[in-house]
């Protein structure tokens, strides 16, 4: 099954289109890399899997894994191209409790999936939930502080809410706590790039993402630019780069910070 790219999605056929998606493709794998120790030989649940490449990845040094998302073509997708006796796909509902008993993971990844999520009690609730008592959340999002100018809204129409640090660590904490927060950075050269792409999009997008508007509204006029620009041809052939996911650091008080990093425990 071929997936189609939303711009929501890491496809990894697609992520050599161009430097920009390439960036973004280094993030994704960094983010992984700095999950590991959470994930060896642990039970782990990866809520929100997307295409399945990442849960695959972790699938390699843990336990067992569990994958879910609440888009069907993209469980269909994964199923098709990441096998394993210990990782599973599986659809959910997001509106209805997570199919697993209490207490059935050591660790939980979400990448990329809070800033999608409008019950965040009920979410980080099911998390707490089908966590072990001292259990691992690592939870991945966008920095706000990087792509949005003050009480702008998220330029990205999938995007429901964007968070600084603090706002982050207090909605987490109302469920969690002990959070720990750290920052995504890296080799100025290589964040510059992806940088340029949000301040590009962020001042494009400016008069539609005022924060008077509904939300309802605000998707729509963004829907009506994406509409308005088509979809990017696609390369004849893949890009090498000479540079690799070992540019991108995580830890605390990084700066500038292209997305937040919080490990919780229970």
């Amino acid at each position: 099954m071929k997936l189609e790219p939303t711009g929501e999605r890491m496809i990894v056929e697609h992520y050599k289109s161009s430097i920009e998606d390439y960036v973004i493709y280094l993030m994704h794998i960094a983010t992984y890399r700095f999950a590991e120790p959470f994930v060896q030989g642990k039970r782990v649940l990866d809520y929100g899997c997307g295409s399945g490449y990442g849960s695959a990845r972790m699938a390699a040094i843990a336990a067992s894994v569990e994958a879910v998302d609440v888009a069907e073509d993209a469980i269909q997708h994964a199923r098709t191209q990441f096998r394993g006796e210990n990782l599973h796909f599986r659809s959910i509902d997001p509106a209805v409790p997570l199919p697993f008993a209490d207490a059935s993971f050591d660790t939980v990844l979400s990448f990329q999936v809070f800033e999608h999520v409008t019950n965040v009690d009920h979410y980080l609730g099911e998390i707490r939930r089908v966590l072990v008592p001292g259990g691992t959340l690592v939870l991945v999002t966008p920095d706000r502080s990087t792509r949005l100018l003050p009480l702008q809204r998220p330029w990205n129409r999938w995007h429901v809410k964007e968070y600084s640090a603090d706002s982050l660590a207090a909605t987490m904490r109302r469920t969690f706590p002990d959070v720990q927060m750290q920052m995504m950075s890296g080799r100025r050269d290589v964040i510059d790039v992806e940088l340029h792409r949000c301040n590009k999009i962020k001042w494009m997008t400016l008069p539609f993402t005022l924060p008077f508007y509904p939300d309802a509204l605000r998707v729509r006029l963004l829907n009506m630019v994406h509409s308005l620009r088509g979809r990017p041809e696609a390369t004849s052939a893949p890009r090498e780069f000479d540079f690799d996911e070992s540019v991108i650091q995580i830890g605390p008080g990084l700066r500038p910070s292209l997305n937040l990093v919080a490990v919780a425990r229970c």
